[in-house]
């Protein structure tokens, strides 16, 4: 009744394809956000100088990438701290998936070495980690 091989085949091919469609709605859930600042800004600053208020006394606009001024990147003017946190972030979150597939393989199948499965997030979120300390911003005292 309940094919067994056809239940992993079936959710070995739905990991990717979930991943792949969360990717894009993740980019178009803040394209849209982004849009939605901007506009709201737009709007305040119309409102602002309708009201008489000099122009030049409003905060800049946000920028189109979310991320070029100080005032909205929230960490700086490039980003740079931002990204690195959002790198150390993906590489903390695969490290703890490599390390729970690794247990979990081991656990199930002690014998085979279907447990080095778990090596590949491991490694790629030692990676992340490693290029979040790159992309690191550094003070500079000269």
């Amino acid at each position: 009744m309940f094919d067994n091989d056809l239940f992993k085949m079936a959710f070995i091919f739905a990991i990717p394809i979930i991943a792949v469609t969360g990717g894009i709605i993740m980019g178009i859930v803040r394209t849209m956000g982004e849009q939605r600042l901007a506009e709201l800004a737009r709007r305040e600053r119309i409102a602002a100088i309708e009201r008489g208020i000099d122009p030049d006394k409003l905060p800049p606009m946000p920028p189109s990438d979310g991320y070029s001024h100080e005032s909205y990147a929230g960490y700086g003017g490039n980003g740079r701290l931002r990204r690195a946190h959002g790198l150390m972030i993906a590489g903390t979150i695969l490290i703890a998936v490599g390390i729970a597939l690794f247990a979990l393989l081991l656990a199930v199948e002690p014998h085979k070495s279907n447990w080095m499965v778990g090596l590949l997030p491991l490694l790629t979120g030692c990676a992340l980690i490693v290029s979040s300390l790159i992309v690191w911003p550094r003070n500079k005292k000269a």
